[in-house]
């Protein structure tokens, strides 16, 4: 599952000539608001893309399947098509407005002299009568999937105005076996379930991982059988792992700071708990909390100047947001119940949690300063909410109860939309990737 970047996935812009088709947003009505929860999916038509051999049909296959996934917007059934749309011509705007659909993706997959691949879209606003969008994409045919996902949030991007979080991978543990005794290993995978790779073999166990938000590497928590628990990093292209610190107490919760070079931890000492911060490089390690309370689960903005964390210092867990250095820490969580994981969103607006009342476990989100508090999902048990690059969706664990097991989901912040995560057995501990496209 090798990295693929802007390098080898080479992108232009791709215009229609001629006629009275025009480009641009200008004019665009293919718009639709998903910062707020009265928003209504938009109606959009994804045709069969064209060219080398089903290769096309593939890609089409996927964007039609992430855009609907979304929950911003309905896919229209192939039998409502009203013609097959020609990817060198525009369509019959006349024609299309009796579907209903809003906008139109049609594409082609064909072949260079050297064999390489080459796969083109247009976004058609079918309101407006006008391409809004066109790309090309040359690449090999061992990464047509990634661009598949790479269209959709192309589009995706365009027509929400969120940036995208398509061509993404979750990282979780996977858990097989009798409830009582799950066997959990380190998994990775797209975001939509394909290309599952297991990164440990269940020997040890594995929890807690984090993706690196510029690397690919994940942090997580290995224990092996009468062994203290250790934080270690495995990188996803060299198979290479490093235990972190020469602690002799149990070390975990980790997470990386917003350029990766740093991590910072919850450190075990006696009955309580402390985080700290270590750079990766030069092995250096800062104390940041000194209490004798459980201070856990640390995270940080995404301009790195604070952290937010957990702490019973109170009496109950509570979220707390210090300066990255340490020093004081305000509390932000006011709500009845017990607040744990907080996770600062990468756009900084908002920090999701976990809350633990009488009726189950809940997902929720609140403004850095504790105001605007929203549960987003509540049940018998919900947990360990990751945030998608975008700042749009979370990545959740949940348990129905009984003797099963749990689930991954996504929502979104609204809390209108909300999709289980396909995963080969029983999971837990999801981590969202960063953009793999995005700036490298």
């Amino acid at each position: 599952m090798p990295t693929i970047t802007r390098r080898s996935i080479i992108a232009t812009g791709l215009a229609l000539g001629g006629g009275p088709v025009l480009t641009g947003p200008a004019r665009s009505e293919l718009v639709i608001d998903v910062r707020r929860g009265n928003f209504q999916p938009i109606p959009i038509a994804v045709a069969d893309f064209g060219g080398e051999g089903d290769t096309g049909l593939r890609v089409s296959g996927i964007i039609g399947a992430n855009l609907s996934r979304s929950g911003y917007f309905t896919i229209l059934d192939k039998a409502r098509f009203p013609e097959r749309p020609a990817f060198d011509a525009a369509p019959d705007f006349s024609a299309w407005k009796s579907t209903g659909a809003q906008g139109l993706v049609a594409g082609r997959v064909t072949r260079d002299a050297s064999g390489r691949l080459k796969a083109e879209f247009r976004l058609w606003d079918l309101v407006a009568g006008q391409q809004v969008a066109g790309q090309q994409y040359g690449t090999d045919a061992a990464n047509i999937r990634r661009v598949g996902h790479i269209i959709s949030d192309a589009v995706y991007t365009k027509i929400t105005g969120v940036g995208g979080f398509f061509d993404t991978r979750i990282a979780f543990v996977d858990e097989s076996g009798p409830k009582e005794n799950r066997r959990k290993r380190l998994a990775v995978m797209d975001q939509d379930g394909a290309n599952v790779r297991y990164l440990t073999q269940g020997d040890a166990l594995a929890v807690s991982p984090r993706y690196s938000p510029v690397t690919q590497d994940i942090a997580f928590m290995s224990q092996a059988p009468g062994q203290q628990p250790r934080v270690q990093v495995i990188n996803l292209e060299t198979g290479t792992r490093q235990v972190v610190g020469n602690f002799s107490e149990m070390s975990s919760s980790p997470r990386f700071a917003p350029d990766g070079r740093r991590l910072v931890l919850a450190l075990q000492d006696g009955g309580n708990s402390n985080i700290y911060g270590l750079a990766l490089g030069s092995k250096e390690t800062v104390r940041l909390t000194n209490t004798n309370a459980i201070d856990t689960s640390p995270n940080y903005s995404p301009d790195g100047s604070q952290i937010v964390f957990e702490s019973d210092r109170g009496g109950k867990q509570q979220i707390y947001i210090m300066g990255a250095d340490g020093g004081a820490a305000r509390r932000v969580s006011f709500g009845q119940g017990a607040y744990s994981q907080p996770a600062w969103s990468p756009r900084g607006d908002l920090i999701s949690f976990t809350k633990q009342t009488t009726n189950g476990f809940a997902i929720g989100v609140m403004k850095p300063d504790g105001s605007g508090e929203r549960i987003l999902t509540e049940g018998f048990h919900n947990e360990g909410p990751s945030w998608a690059p975008n700042g749009q969706y979370l990545v959740i664990f949940r348990d129905p109860g009984g003797q099963g097991g749990g689930k991954l989901y996504m929502i979104d912040i609204t809390g209108k939309v909300e999709m289980q995560v396909p995963t080969p057995s029983f999971a837990s501990d999801p981590t969202w990737s960063p953009l793999l496209s995005g700036g490298r």
